[in-house]
């Protein structure tokens, strides 16, 4: 959570992401992201948040920054943003973006 963004990256899952786009020149579908405006979407980036220090909740907990608010449980963790209702869904077995 920071600059303006929600971001989970996940391990282990059994789903797809959907086609790399061509403007993606990097790492595609290991995750999701939600902005201050619009739906969210898959990662396209060269980085990961798996790294000492970043944020990681445990089941029943939840984070909330600024406008955005995370919870997870043990089916899946949810995000999102507060003012849009624009947010995500994501698990090992499920990712889904509204």
């Amino acid at each position: 959570m920071g600059g303006g963004a929600v971001r989970c990256d996940i391990r282990e899952k059994s789903w797809e992401a959907p086609p790399k786009p061509s403007w993606c020149d990097v790492d595609w579908g290991f995750g999701l992201a939600v902005g201050r405006n619009g739906r969210a979407n898959y990662v396209c980036a060269g980085d990961t948040v798996f790294s000492p220090g970043e944020t990681v909740l445990g089941y029943g907990e939840r984070a909330i920054k600024n406008r955005f608010r995370c919870t997870s449980k043990q089916k899946g963790m949810r995000c999102v943003n507060t003012k849009s209702k624009h947010g995500f869904f994501l698990s090992r077995q499920e990712a889904r973006v509204f």
